[in-house]
């Protein structure tokens, strides 16, 4: 492949299947109550207690056979204490040889369930077209501690020097976001996601370059920086008491509301025309895109009842945004739709406006599912509730305990995973219970609707424990310890669900809901009402060899809802990403490029300006290395046949960070 510099560009086509490892990426919600009282605290604790007895109970009247699991919600085993009856589908791991005739007995209080298989289910339930997740086995991985190590920053700007070519017509920021820096004094922090925010700015015009990087200026930041040692908590780092105090006092504070980090390392997210660096904590940074200066703390808990939204907002043609967030209270916990309007008010609106659409009850009250991110078609917010959860108990008293917020999340694949499907013109939640077999995403690709579905496509995970894996003692190893450190992440893979909009009360039982003739995704409707949903995997069967793909991006402003056949991702042979790749979701074939010793990050797309083609534009991304021999770079790839067009060298050093945009000037 032609190139000006040395990366490798290759295409590659294979069947229908492949098992993808992903980074493991996802940034925190931080979930307590601020006004808890404590007899909020006692409610909640009896409400859990109660609960635990009765499924106790259950239990001791007849344990789960080895291999059964758990249907999905608390509804569904009060559900199961009344004597109703239901059909779960089960993972096809734990079906007997003979599906026609496997049953099981399931004495609940005084009842009994009776769980019958319907034979015409076989076919679906064996899920016989879709493939286990395959790890990607390494050996002899290259450390990568530098690339997780504190830097400077470099306020001032610099030229790059370019080698090949930048299109003329690419003109504007790219703007990038992440951790770089790991320790105030003699603290250290534990995660990677912990890290200070540091901002990065590639400017290009007419073909020249130039880069420039900001600590922000949080208050998290100034706190820190002003007593030299970590003064508010952390997703994976408790603070520790001042050690001036005296003893009691120390061990007064852990009884005080920990303050909440405004540390906002994940995202560039954009209101009303204005940008703001995000995390998933009620607070965001306004932000100057000029200067890379803060400008504005802005609290999203003063204009709607959430405490935080995520990274990741949708946005429509309009400038309309819609984002996601968390409520809790004493009565349990909620999923709430958020919706910003396009224009301010006057000069200084900030997200006035903004207003909750729908709220969507948790599952389980008091152990909401995490999520990074959602999903939007033209119509429709698609919500993922998924088995990675959030304890609430342990995270009103990590402080009390001496634990990070980190120790509030857990990997619960007793429960499977629920879509849920919401109007976003008119706030409703539709009917549909859609469910799965248990799996963790953290980014969406694309949604659309097609004949009354809504077809959405997930970067996804059978094993939600990567947030475990990504301690900064992890990512830091070498030799073996690394190997195994590696070998133990989840591979992630994308897939394709489809979700039928209206089906009949009297849809035939045991049959595929889903009309896709294009797509081996099916629906099907269960004894209890619920649509059992399996997926169509969107990629070859031989990208495992690749690590997996995530960091998904496509060319948003022209195909976000709509039909698709592109996305771009990070392959994932290492902890990070170490290559590029462009999928083709309609053929199931996919490019990559990648360069020995250098580590690319989440790939943006450019389009060209005027054109219509889903593939015509450019990607940008920035590539590091750990060899401080060579030069870290803004890579620019033709975006149609994957092919390095030019590179931006800058002799600085830079750590691997989480999200990015670019800004057209």
């Amino acid at each position: 492949m032609a190139s000006s510099g040395s990366g490798q560009s290759r295409h590659i086509k294979a069947p229908n299947r492949l098992s993808f490892k992903d980074v493991g990426h996802a940034c925190y919600k931080i979930y307590f109550f601020e006004s808890c009282q404590l007899s909020e605290l006692n409610s909640f604790t009896h409400q859990e207690s109660d609960f635990r007895r009765f499924r106790d109970s259950r239990s001791s009247v007849a344990p789960k056979k080895k291999g059964s699991r758990d249907e999905g919600s608390d509804q569904e085993v009060l559900l199961a204490a009344r004597g109703t009856q239901y059909k779960p589908f089960r993972h096809p791991n734990h079906l007997e040889s003979d599906v026609n005739v496997a049953q099981s007995s399931i004495a609940v209080g005084f009842r009994s369930v009776i769980v019958h298989w319907n034979p015409v289910l076989k076919k679906y339930m064996d899920n016989s077209h879709q493939t286990k997740a395959v790890s990607c086995k390494q050996e002899g991985l290259p450390c990568i501690a530098p690339l997780i190590a504190t830097v400077e920053e470099t306020p001032q700007t610099i030229s790059a020097q370019v080698r090949g070519h930048f299109p003329k017509w690419l003109n504007g920021s790219l703007l990038r976001i992440g951790p770089g820096k790991f320790e105030f004094g003699k603290d250290k922090y534990n995660h990677w996601f912990d890290g200070m925010a540091l901002l990065h700015q590639f400017r290009m015009e007419k073909g020249t370059i130039t880069y420039r990087s900001k600590f922000l200026q949080s208050d998290t930041y100034k706190a820190n920086s002003a007593q030299n040692r970590i003064v508010i908590s952390e997703f994976g780092t408790l603070a520790l008491p001042d050690p001036c105090r005296n003893v009691f006092e120390r061990f007064m504070s852990k009884f005080e509301l920990p303050a909440i980090t405004d540390n906002t390392s994940v995202n560039y997210v954009r209101y009303k025309g204005d940008y703001y660096l995000s995390t998933e904590t009620n607070f965001m940074n306004k932000v100057d895109i000029e200067t890379l200066e803060k400008t504005e703390k802005v609290d999203w808990s003063k204009f709607i009842a959430v405490n935080g939204a995520t990274a990741h907002p949708h946005y429509d043609p309009d400038g309309t945004a819609y984002n996601m967030g968390n409520s809790y209270g004493p009565h349990g916990s909620c999923y709430n739709i958020i919706r910003i309007p396009p224009e301010k008010g006057n000069l200084g609106d900030t997200i006035h406006g903004a207003q909750v659409i729908c709220s969507i009850a948790s599952a389980q009250s008091f152990k909401p599912s995490y999520y990074h991110s959602f999903g939007m078609t033209k119509n429709y917010i698609i919500f993922i509730e998924q088995p990675l959860k959030i304890n609430l108990w342990k995270i009103v008293t990590s402080k009390i305990r001496g634990k990070a917020f980190s120790d509030g999340i857990s990997w619960e694949p007793q429960y499977n995973t629920r879509f849920h499907v919401v109007n976003k013109h008119t706030g409703q939640l539709l009917p549909g219970m859609y469910y799965s077999k248990p799996f963790v995403t953290f980014h969406q690709i694309n949604a659309f609707e097609d004949q009354d579905c809504v077809v959405i496509d997930l970067c996804c995970q059978d094993n939600g424990r990567n947030l475990e894996v990504y301690q900064l003692q992890n990512l830091r190893k070498a030799g073996e310890g690394l190997d195994q450190v590696y070998n133990s992440v989840a591979t992630s893979f994308p897939r394709r669900f489809v979700l039928p909009l209206r089906v009949s009360l009297n849809a035939p039982e045991g049959e595929n809901l889903s009309p896709l003739s294009y797509s081996s995704a099916s629906a099907v409707k269960q004894a209890d009402g619920k649509i059992w949903c399996s997926y169509e995997n969107l990629h070859p069967e031989n990208l495992e060899q690749e690590g997996g793909v995530e960091f998904p991006q496509i060319n948003y402003g022209q195909f976000c809802g709509k039909k698709y056949r592109f996305f771009y991702g990070c392959g994932f042979r290492h902890l990070v990403g170490d290559s590029l790749i462009k999928v083709d979701v309609v053929n199931k074939t996919l490019k990559v490029w990648r360069e020995d010793d250098f580590y690319p990050s989440e790939p943006v797309f450019v389009p060209v300006p005027g054109t219509s083609e889903e593939d015509g534009g450019v990607i940008l991304s920035v590539v590091i290395t750990p060899n401080q021999n060579k030069s870290n770079f803004l890579l620019v790839l033709d975006a149609k046949n994957f092919e390095e067009l030019g590179r931006a060298e800058v002799p600085v050093q830079m750590p691997y960070g989480f999200h990015g945009t670019f800004i057209a000037t």
